[in-house]
């Protein structure tokens, strides 16, 4: 089932490169970054807190790159994204590492082993993994990995849905003259656009073999994917150029609720999250809050729709909730589910806000009328 993650416990970490020292520049990489990671903050997709979206341009480091996979590891519990675009280089042993802006051919010390990034991701308390690579080689490179579908066997992790680039040149990588790389460009307009006749969400296998059509179209090298644990079914976002199996938009008075894919209550780990998908829920249901208002009969504004919405900490009786969930076609069965979330997040808030300790009562330390009449008769004591 396509899923769209819990963006309160999600992470993504974009590492990009696009100066080098001792390889050709690549500077549609700044733009791939600055794109992707705006995208990712998005309603339509992710909706990410800018927090959860780390951005790492030019590293000079692999420890400073390394430090930001392994924190996003251990604090994503839903889904971790890497997401890495510069030059990709293999050692004499067909090892694969991530160039950084000093790295040089041949010398795997100078720039970020895959073998590392992996085992953090392997580490970590994430349920599902994304890497996203768009490297490129050198023919040298190339040569002595014996093919680049090599590239997704020896990157894959238990769990994850791994997206490669199989650009074997520069040009394929960056195409002159246009902002991004060819494999980010083609990510990025099928998130902005979307897929005729794709599926309602752009899960990563719909991605993926749009993908392969696009570029392939364009004479462009096919991106490699490998997919673990129906990693291929999590979704990047919302398919712009989705309609439903009638062929046609819903109209104001249809819902089409039997054809739509509703957020899964059971993905939902923290409020942020259930906010986002109660939004997403309106999205489905192609409403507009006004006839959200008039489906439930009254019994909700479209004021308080959009109140609801936008609340942050969850609503403390579940009667506006149900009667919106229900309004927007949700079945049920399903809002019976999402009650039981929102119960269980309103304990767990319950807890946390019990468990911290109690404000301490702001102490004045600014003198009483006593001692500043002491004070005054000692000043007068000392002049006499």
């Amino acid at each position: 089932m396509s899923a769209l993650p819990d963006p309160g416990a999600t992470r993504a970490v974009l590492i990009g490169t696009s100066r080098y020292d001792h390889l050709e520049q690549l500077p549609a990489v700044s733009n791939n970054l600055t794109a992707l990671a705006a995208a990712l903050t998005e309603p339509f997709s992710w909706g990410l807190p800018p927090e959860h979206c780390v951005t790492l341009s030019n590293p000079t480091t692999a420890e400073m790159t390394m430090a930001a996979v392994r924190a996003a590891a251990e604090q994503a519990r839903d889904t971790v994204l890497i997401y890495f675009a510069g030059h990709g280089l293999v050692d004499p042993e067909n090892d694969l590492y991530l160039a950084m802006p000093q790295s040089r051919q041949q010398r795997v010390e100078t720039g970020l082993s895959y073998r590392w990034l992996r085992q953090a991701l392997l580490n970590g308390r994430a349920e599902r993994c994304v890497v996203v690579l768009d490297c490129c080689y050198s023919g040298l490179a190339l040569g002595s990995m014996g093919g680049p579908v090599d590239l997704a066997d020896q990157a894959s992790v238990e769990g994850t849905f791994l997206l490669a680039a199989a650009a074997e040149t520069r040009t394929a990588l960056a195409p002159p003259g246009e902002p991004f790389t060819a494999f980010t460009g083609e990510l990025l307009n099928a998130l902005q656009v979307g897929i005729p006749h794709g599926p309602e969400l752009l899960e990563f296998g719909a991605l993926y073999r749009h993908m392969r059509i696009s570029l392939a179209a364009k004479g462009r090298p096919a991106p490699q994917a490998r997919d673990r644990n129906t990693g291929a079914q999590l979704a990047l976002g919302r398919n712009p150029a989705y309609l439903p199996a009638t062929g046609s938009a819903p109209s104001a008075g249809e819902n089409h609720a039997s054809e739509r894919s509703w957020p899964n209550p059971s993905d939902i780990r923290t409020v942020k999250g259930f906010f986002k998908a109660l939004s997403d829920v309106r999205v489905t249901s192609g409403l507009t809050h006004q006839l959200v208002s008039r489906r439930s009969g009254g019994r909700v504004s479209a004021g308080t729709v959009s109140r609801l919405l936008n609340r942050e900490s969850l609503p403390s009786t579940w009667q506006t909730t149900a009667a919106y969930l229900s309004a927007c076609g949700v079945p049920d069965a399903q809002v019976a589910e999402w009650q039981a979330v929102w119960m269980r997040l309103l304990a767990e808030t319950t807890i946390e806000a019990a468990a911290q300790p109690a404000p301490q009562p702001s102490q004045d330390h600014s003198p009483t009328l006593i001692e500043r009449l002491a004070g005054r008769l000692s000043r007068r004591n000392g002049r006499s």
